[in-house]
C-alpha cells in the first residue's frame, strides 16, 4: 500500500515537473521584440560625479553621472560614462557609490556602445543565493516532501506570472479567473503535498469552502465599501502604461481572496491531518467525536491564524499609520480613510473564511474519517 501511495506521488511530482517546464517555455504574450540596438549588462561603478544633483528638502533632482566598467557580456571590461536620472521619489530613485554593482541598459550602433543608462544597483545574485539556501534547508529538513513543495512553490509562481497577470492584462473577469487559479493552486498544492488520499481531499474541500465564501463576501462587501482598485500599488502606472480599459476595482477585489487562499490551505490541511491521526490513534472513536477534535484544534489554530492575517497585511503600512499618529489624527478618520478600509476588508473577509474552513473541515473529516475506519 504504501509502495502504491509513493508510485502515485512520484508520477504525479513528475507531471507536474513537465507542466512546471511547459508554463516557463510558453509567452505570456506580451514579451516585447529583442531590440538589436541594446542590450542590457552589470556593470562595476568606478567613479561618480554628483555635480548635477540637486538637493530639494529630502529628495534630489538631476542627473548621476557615472564612470562604469561592464562585467558581463559582449562589451565585458569596456568602461563607459553611464547615467542615472533623478525622479524626485524617494521610492523610486537610486544613488551609487564606487565599488557599487549596477544592472545597466546599452545603447548600440555600429557594435560600439552610444549610451549607457544605469537601471539599479545588481542583486541577482544575492536573490539566487538566498534562494538556494532556502531550497537547500527545505531539502535538507523536509526531505521528500520540501522537494514537493517546492514543485508547489514553482507552480504558483508560474501560474500567476504565466496566466493570471496576462489575463488580467488582457481584460478576463479578475474574479473568475481568479476562484479559477486558487482552486487550481490549492488542488495541486495539497495533493502534492499530502498525496491522493482522503486526508487530502477533505483538505481541498475545506479549502475551497473558504475561499468561495471569501470570493462571495469580497464581491458584496468590496463594492459597498466603495473602494476604489487605485488603493493597489502603481495601478495608476498600469492605466498610464495604456490599459485604461481594465477593472481596477475588480483586480483589487480579486486580490482579497487571493491573498488568503494560502491561510485556508493552511488550516484546512492542519485540520484534516491532525483528525486522521485522532483517528489512527483511536480507531473505535466515534464521528461525533472526531468533530469535536476537530472543532478544538480549528479553534486553537484560529486564534494565532487571524493574528496572522493581520499582520501580514498591515506590515506593508507601517509608515502609513506612523504619519497618522505623529499628526494626531482622530481614530474615525483613520477607520474611513480608503486605503485603511481596505485593508480591514483583506483581514475581517478573510478571517471569515478561516472561520468557515474550520468548522468545514472538521466536520468533513470527522464523518469520512470514522466511515473509513468501520469500513476497513
Amino acid at each position: 500500500m504504501k509502495s502504491k501511495f509513493f508510485h502515485s506521488n512520484i508520477i504525479f511530482a513528475l507531471i507536474m515537473l513537465m507542466v512546471i517546464i511547459v508554463l516557463f517555455l510558453i509567452p505570456t504574450g506580451f514579451e516585447k521584440e529583442i531590440n538589436a540596438n541594446g542590450t542590457q549588462a552589470k556593470a562595476e561603478i568606478l567613479e561618480v560625479d554628483n555635480s548635477s544633483i540637486h538637493d530639494i528638502g529630502l529628495i534630489k533632482h538631476g542627473t548621476q553621472i557615472c564612470k562604469v566598467k561592464i562585467v558581463t557580456g559582449q562589451f565585458k571590461g569596456i568602461q563607459a560614462s553611464a547615467f542615472n536620472e533623478l525622479l524626485g521619489k524617494l521610492e523610486m530613485d537610486k544613488i551609487f557609490v564606487p565599488g557599487d554593482k549596477a544592472l545597466v541598459s546599452i545603447d548600440i550602433k555600429d557594435d560600439k556602445i552610444q549610451f549607457v543608462t544605469l537601471i539599479d544597483h545588481y542583486r541577482i545574485n544575492l536573490e539566487i543565493l538566498l534562494f538556494g539556501a532556502f531550497i537547500l534547508l527545505l531539502i535538507l529538513f523536509a526531505g521528500w516532501t520540501g522537494v514537493r513543495a517546492l514543485l508547489s512553490f514553482a507552480f504558483t509562481v508560474l501560474m500567476i506570472w504565466k496566466v493570471l497577470i496576462p489575463c488580467f492584462l488582457k481584460g478576463y473577469n479578475p474574479i473568475l479567473l481568479s476562484l479559477l487559479l486558487v482552486a487550481a493552486l490549492t488542488t495541486v498544492t495539497i495533493l502534492l503535498v499530502s498525496g491522493f488520499n482522503l486526508k487530502s481531499y477533505i483538505a481541498i474541500f475545506g479549502s475551497l469552502s473558504g475561499s468561495i465564501l471569501t470570493c462571495i463576501l469580497a464581491v458584496i462587501f468590496g463594492n459597498s465599501f466603495k473602494v476604489h482598485g487605485a488603493v493597489l500599488a502603481f495601478s495608476e502606472s498600469l492605466l498610464y502604461s495604456g490599459y485604461q480599459n481594465l477593472s481596477l476595482t475588480n483586480i483589487f477585489i480579486a486580490g482579497i481572496f487571493i491573498a488568503s487562499a494560502g491561510a485556508l490551505m493552511d488550516l484546512a490541511m492542519d485540520i484534516s491531518a491532525a483528525v486522521y491521526e485522532v483517528t489512527e490513534k483511536k480507531p473505535s472513536i466515534t464521528a461525533k467525536e472526531a468533530i469535536k477534535s476537530g472543532l478544538t484544534i480549528g479553534r486553537t489554530v484560529l486564534g494565532t491564524m487571524t493574528t496572522t492575517l493581520l499582520l501580514a497585511y498591515s506590515g506593508g503600512y507601517i509608515a502609513l499609520l506612523m504619519v497618522f499618529m505623529s499628526l494626531d489624527t482622530p481614530i474615525v478618520n483613520i477607520l474611513n480613510l480608503k486605503y485603511v478600509s481596505g485593508e480591514i476588508l483583506n483581514t475581517i473577509v478573510g478571517s471569515f473564511g478561516l472561520v468557515t474552513v474550520a468548522p468545514f473541515t472538521a466536520i468533513l473529516a470527522g464523518i469520512f474519517f470514522t466511515r473509513q475506519k468501520k469500513a476497513a
